[in-house]
Parts: C-alpha cells; structure tokens; sequence
C-alpha cells in the first residue's frame, strides 16, 4: 500500500507560481509512476504531468507543457510540481496518483489540494 498527501495548493494571481507537493509513504517508489491529475467544476479528470520515480523523462500534456516541471526529493519521498505562469484555466483540484509501472490505472490517489487562480 502506498498513501499519498497532496500539499502546495492555494489561492494566486495569473501568472503566478505555485509548487504542489505529493509526499508518499508506505513502501518504497522505486518502481512506481508517479501522476499530477486535476479536475476542474464540471469537468472530467485530466492527466497534468507524470514520470517514474526512478526515472527522468517526464510527460506533460499539452495545456501546461512548457509551464511546469516535476522533480523529486528522495530523502522526503516526495514528488513536487512546479506550476509557473499560471492562468485562470489551471483552477483545478490536483491530485497526484500512484501506479506500478508505466501500464494500467492507478490504484493509490492522494485527497487532492485546490489550486485556485483568479485573473
């Protein structure tokens, strides 16, 4: 089992910056994949960003791609997302997922952090 908790979110200004972070326990990431979602009021689930733990490379989509960027602290276990240049379009509840592997769904999620971004 893995326990994920979301932390980081608020209230900013378009353009702003904010950094999530995702802080796991439970057993060690080494070979899990580690996803940023959100969701928007009225809207489906969206993927943001997500890479191995172990890894390097990370996928962004394509809405925040150039904007943010993922890194890692071991000694913390814990995942951040570094939100740049944020517009109102990013307001979202995000939420970050746990998987083992690059293949299938994800069975851990965090209680997700409101990113709120007024214009």
């Amino acid at each position: 089992q893995v326990q994920l908790v979301e932390s980081g979110g608020g209230l900013v200004q378009a353009g702003g910056s904010l950094r999530l972070s995702c802080a796991a326990s439970g057993r060690s990431l080494s070979s899990y994949y580690i996803a940023w979602f959100r969701q928007a009021p009225g809207k489906e689930r969206e993927f943001v960003a997500g890479r191995l733990w172990s890894g390097s490379t990370t996928y962004f989509a394509d809405s925040v791609k150039g904007r943010v960027t993922v890194s890692r602290d071991t000694a913390k276990n814990t995942m951040y997302l570094q939100m740049n240049s944020l517009k109102p379009e990013d307001t979202a509840v995000y939420y970050c997922a746990a998987r083992v592997g690059l293949i299938g769904g994800y069975p851990y999620w965090g209680q997700g952090t409101q990113v709120t971004v007024s214009s």
